[in-house]
């Protein structure tokens, strides 16, 4: 997967619109997004209304004292581990009491970090009815990565809330 689809504002205004009307709450935790995942979801009209808060665990120690990530899981892959995503998602839940908790863990580039190419990413959605995770191999620059996850995760969360509608209607 080298490029993410965009979602695009009247796409974004549609997620924070269904998160209103179903009653749920969202936080964000995240590493090389910097906070644009939260600043991102807080540009659209109507996000008070579900938006708890968003950490930014750039550090990785920070992932721990923060998040509660294990620090052993951290000694034993480092950041950027799809346990390491789903535990920030977890933490994010709890720290902002929030309905989903969603994450970006990975290296932005320009060059690789911590074994992993530039590019490497994992997302993670803690919700209600369980976690999702998705690896990606992201194209780019450091700004293009940083916005393909950032997007990825936006659409991890709809394709969540898609899947627990379908579910509920079954």
């Amino acid at each position: 997967m080298g490029t993410v689809i965009e979602m695009n504002d009247v796409e974004l205004a549609e997620l924070i619109t269904t998160l209103t009307e179903r009653g749920l709450t969202i936080a964000t935790a995240e590493s090389l997004t910097g906070g644009g995942l939260v600043a991102r979801l807080v540009d659209t009209p109507g996000a008070s209304h579900v938006v708890r808060g968003g950490a930014c665990t750039y550090a990785v120690d920070a992932k721990a004292s923060v998040l509660g990530v294990s620090e052993s899981q951290l000694a034993l892959t480092g950041p950027v581990d799809e346990q390491v995503a789903r535990q920030m998602a977890r933490g994010a839940r709890a720290l902002f009491r929030s309905d989903i908790g969603v994450s970006t863990t990975g290296v932005a580039g320009p060059g690789p970090a911590d074994g992993f190419d530039a590019g490497t990413v994992h997302i993670a959605c803690a919700h209600p009815r369980g976690e999702e995770h998705r690896l990606l191999h992201l194209d780019g620059d450091r700004a293009a990565v940083r916005a393909g996850a950032i997007n990825a995760a936006l659409i991890l969360v709809r394709d969540v809330l898609d899947f627990a509608a379908s579910g509920a209607d079954d």
